[in-house]
């Protein structure tokens, strides 16, 4: 009974996703269900262009949940990460301060007690009145929950993982002026990377580890389909299978499914109804971005087309 109602669970998932036009793997599906039923992030990993950012804009969106983005990116640190101080601000309060220094320490009749009232104001310097947070702290501080996205963790220093774990593993985080912040509602967090550097085991082991790959052809023929409904069945099953065989080449960047979706847009807009050499020489800048790479594609394509077609007819 308990595996049936996960089974539903993990389809409900499904559907959701599909809603908001993002058609997920079954692996996909279970992964965003644990994530919520256990309330662990999960740390996506894959080449770029594979729905990995995606995927959680259509949780968000499913969930209807705000999404805070936080774009990681080499020498990223807390003031720009978690929070910094409201410096203009408290620049006008130390002004107001001075002005009314005489009425502020009038009662005072020694050094120390002036001392006294001093530190009192000196704490309200460092208040919460005076911080502006930045994506992790709104997070942790809104009040209905959201979708909090690290994106592309892997560009940011080894240093800045440090940072996050206390977010990961217990969604807090401590400010040494202002002590530890609970979050109100945890957030549902997705951290992505495209694997350019291997990532600390503190941080993966606080997440779910959820790989995302080129999508098999039956998948992205689906994911096609879902995104550019106006095209005909026969040419989605052609351009996804040209495509498959493309990315069995040795390039310097594959073809992704963000390619694949813009090679079919571009293929609509041109009332194209097949593939055939000419078109696809024309357009085969849309999916390789390399021009190394479209000359080593060059004298594939009217095999690669053939293959496809063949195996449009026996699909």
């Amino acid at each position: 009974m308990a595996e049936q109602k996960a089974s539903t669970a993990i389809e409900a998932v499904e559907s959701g996703l599909a809603a908001q036009g993002y058609i997920a793997s079954r692996q996909i599906a279970t992964a965003v269900y644990l994530s919520q039923r256990i309330e662990k992030p999960i740390l996506v990993e894959g080449p770029a262009g594979v729905g990995k950012t995606e995927l959680a804009k259509a949780v968000a969106a499913w969930r209807g949940k705000k999404m805070i983005r936080l774009q990681c990116y080499e020498g990223l640190d807390e003031a720009k990460a978690l929070y910094e101080w409201k410096y203009a601000k408290q620049l006008l309060y130390t002004q107001i301060l001075k002005d009314k220094l005489g009425e502020v320490l009038g009662g005072a009749r020694t050094l120390h007690a002036a001392l006294e009232q001093l530190h009192d104001f000196g704490d309200v310097f460092f208040s919460k009145e005076f911080v502006e947070p930045r994506p992790l702290l709104q997070a942790l501080e809104h009040p209905g929950g959201c979708v909090l996205l690290i994106d592309e963790i892997d560009k940011s220093d080894a240093e800045f993982e440090s940072l996050l774990l206390e977010i990961l593993s217990d969604f807090q985080v401590t400010i040494p002026e202002l002590g530890t912040v609970f979050a109100i509602t945890p957030p549902t967090v997705i951290l992505t990377s495209n694997s350019e550097r291997d990532l600390g085991d503190a941080l993966k082991r606080r997440c779910l580890h959820l790989h995302i790959g080129f999508p098999e052809q039956r998948l992205e023929e689906r994911i096609v389909e879902s995104r550019v409904p106006g095209i005909s069945q026969t040419l989605r099953r052609q351009m996804v299978g040209f495509i498959h065989e493309i990315r069995s080449l040795d390039l310097k960047k594959l073809p992704s499914v963000s390619e694949t979706i813009d090679w079919a847009r571009v293929l609509v807009l041109l009332q194209a109804s097949e593939l055939d050499t000419e078109i696809v020489k024309d357009t085969l800048n849309v999916l390789l971005k390399y021009e190394a790479d479209i000359e080593a594609a060059q004298p594939q394509i009217t095999t690669f087309i053939a293959k496809a077609a063949r195996s449009n007819v026996f699909g």
